[in-house]
């Protein structure tokens, strides 16, 4: 899981990092570009080796896209200060991982320059870094070697790592015998372990379990005080907690740039397209949802505050004749995974039951105690008796969550509805 790149000084006698030497990272107008024809591919890096050979000092500024090629990264800059924590964010192919391969030194940039300086510890892929058929151990003492530590030095911090990985009754077998969680927890605590200036984290928390996720969490924040930390992560309520910049990518390019991680957060939100479904029977129609806050219509995407209480107006008509039906709403998170459950009961408990008719019923949603992100309803109305599914349409109003803490808990909540029945 861990890839690692040897100590590299910043050389530039122009650098800002020669006036200010916190300055760890800096990446000065880097782009990437890559090919899709795989025959062509072979070709040009055929002619780009050659050409690298033939004139080391060349400059590629000028580089331009050749037949099949597309920039993976363009244009890219920034700098990254002791102490601070850079969040790259950005939805799958915006160009987070090619940027975390060019700073580890995976691979090479097609204009620009990426200066790094210090020990440098980075999880850009998982299984990357490690030989899978020697052992965990074994593996250790590799990844120490590569960042130039000494074997008296790995044998002193051996087993603090171990201890953290939570693997010792699996140290000592292979590595390809370990699940992705446990490759996740070594390369973790060997990157993290080994006191390095840079660390570079890309969606490592998100494989394991909670209490692992907890223990990174701390550790990251510990490191966060001595080193430079690039993050990349689709869980914002992490990049809220850590971050002090944000940079959100679109299509290879930065799309914003800021120190304000909720301005970046809400960038990457309205990214977002909710695509919503809908299935049943047809014997039931959701007329209208609204979230309210006393009473008063927020409107279309609202953004409400941790821990805000609100309530939702829910019309629907329902046409089954004699028979009854239940009603559910959810909260959805951004997959459109049901998080919050509302079973709607009345005053003496039971669960509502609804005869055929049109209807608006207020929902009392309560306290939303949840992380920073996007979300969305579902709406499912069942026949009470046989448990046909006669709607369930997901994508419902979406709205997003301001948070300044981070919540741990699913709930399922049961609340008392007041409802009118409105004549046909």
């Amino acid at each position: 899981m861990s890839s690692s790149s040897p100590t590299s000084d910043l050389r530039s006698p122009t650098s800002s990092s020669e006036s200010d030497p916190d300055v760890l990272i800096k990446v000065d107008n880097v782009s990437k570009k890559f090919c899709r024809d795989f025959k062509k591919s072979l070709w040009y890096g055929l002619k780009d080796t050659a050409a690298d050979i033939l004139h080391p000092t060349h400059k590629s500024e000028d580089a331009k896209l050749r037949p099949s090629e597309f920039w993976a990264n363009q244009n890219i800059s920034f700098e990254v200060k002791r102490g601070e924590c850079l969040g790259l964010i950005g939805h799958n192919g915006a160009g987070k991982t090619t940027l975390l391969k060019m700073l580890n030194g995976l691979i090479k940039p097609d204009t620009g320059s990426i200066e790094m300086r210090g020990r440098i510890g980075a999880l850009i892929a998982l299984g990357a870094g490690f030989n899978p058929i020697l052992t965990g151990r074994e593996n250790i003492y590799i990844n120490g070697s590569v960042l130039g530590l000494t074997r008296k030095e790995i044998d002193a911090k051996i087993d603090d790592i171990i201890n953290f990985a939570e693997i010792e009754d699996a140290i000592d077998a292979p590595v390809r015998t370990y699940s992705s969680g446990m490759q996740v927890r070594l390369g973790f605590s060997i990157a993290s372990s080994l006191d390095p200036d840079i660390l570079i984290l890309d969606e490592v928390l998100a494989v394991g379990d909670a209490g692992f996720v907890v223990k990174c969490l701390n550790r990251v924040r510990e490191l966060a005080q001595n080193c430079a930390i690039i993050f990349v992560s689709h869980q914002m309520q992490y990049v809220s907690n850590f971050c002090t910049r944000v940079i959100v990518m679109d299509q290879g390019m930065p799309l914003l740039d800021t120190c304000n991680p909720g301005e970046g957060i809400n960038c990457y939100y309205g990214q977002m397209k909710f695509m919503g479904s809908k299935s049943g029977t047809g014997n039931a129609k959701l007329e209208s949802f609204e979230i309210l806050q006393n009473d008063t219509d927020l409107g279309s995407d609202p953004v409400i505050n941790q821990g805000q209480d609100i309530q939702a107006l829910v019309g629907f008509s329902v046409d089954g004749f004699q028979r009854q039906f239940i009603v559910r709403v959810f909260i959805d998170d951004e997959a459109q995974t049901p998080i919050i459950a509302y079973p709607l009961i009345d005053h003496t408990g039971d669960i509502v039951s609804f005869d055929s008719g049109r209807y608006k019923v207020k929902v009392p949603l309560g306290e939303i105690d949840l992380n920073a992100g996007v979300y969305s309803f579902m709406v499912a109305i069942i026949d009470d008796d046989s448990q046909t599914i006669e709607l369930r349409e997901s994508g419902i109003a979406p709205f997003s969550v301001v948070a300044d803490r981070m919540m741990w808990s699913k709930v399922v909540r049961q609340v008392k509805v007041d409802f009118e029945k409105e004549e046909i």
